[in-house]
């Protein structure tokens, strides 16, 4: 077995015992068991288990990062692009859901993650909202007066809070559909330039 191959086999088996007992229950041994290698063949690719809740979070998020500017970039109405990127984070929430709760709850919890992690990809990923924001700005259909870090935090945050819902409850009662364009229409209507 090739070394990506193996590394991605022990990403993807931390997403799912992570996901099954959460990040500070999860023993190497576990991983090493659900990812079918040796204990040590885990510290071949990673110095410990939060090195491994890292790469899984930047290997992921770089992942969703790539799909959604590949989605908004054949849109050039930015009130469809923000409706774009609302559905597709909670669509890959729906499809993903261990890794949606590892991303939603397990990280959340690891205060050594908060505080030392600097979050570039993240960033990154919610930047892209501002760049919609911004584009939008030029093009005259948003409001000049908007300020695009407040407004990439807030709906981000919107997304956020349904896809923990998503995460906490069997019978939420939304479908994605119907929650990416009521959270979109709801912060573009405060947006539009009238």
């Amino acid at each position: 077995m090739r070394t990506s191959d193996k590394h991605n086999k022990i990403i993807q088996a931390a997403i799912k015992v992570f996901a099954r007992t959460g990040f500070f229950n999860a023993r190497i041994s576990d991983i090493a068991k659900e990812a079918q290698v040796a204990d040590g063949t885990i510290y071949l690719y990673f110095n410990n288990k939060y090195d491994i809740l890292l790469s899984l979070f930047e290997e992921e998020i770089s992942k969703i990062i790539v799909q959604v500017k590949q989605a908004i970039e054949k849109e050039t109405d930015p009130r469809k692009m923000l409706t774009i990127f609302a559905l597709h984070h909670l669509k890959m929430v729906e499809k993903n859901q261990e890794l949606a709760e590892v991303l939603q709850m397990e990280l959340r919890q690891s205060n050594k993650f908060m505080k030392e992690y600097r979050n570039t990809k993240f960033i990154e990923y919610v930047d892209i909202i501002s760049y919609i924001i911004h584009k939008g700005q030029e093009s005259g259909v948003f409001r000049k007066d908007a300020q695009p870090g407040i407004f990439k935090r807030s709906f981000f945050g919107a997304l956020d809070e349904m896809s923990r819902l998503w995460i906490l409850t069997t019978d939420p009662h939304y479908s994605i559909d119907e929650t990416a364009r009521h959270i979109s229409d709801i912060f573009i209507e405060g947006i539009l330039k009238r």
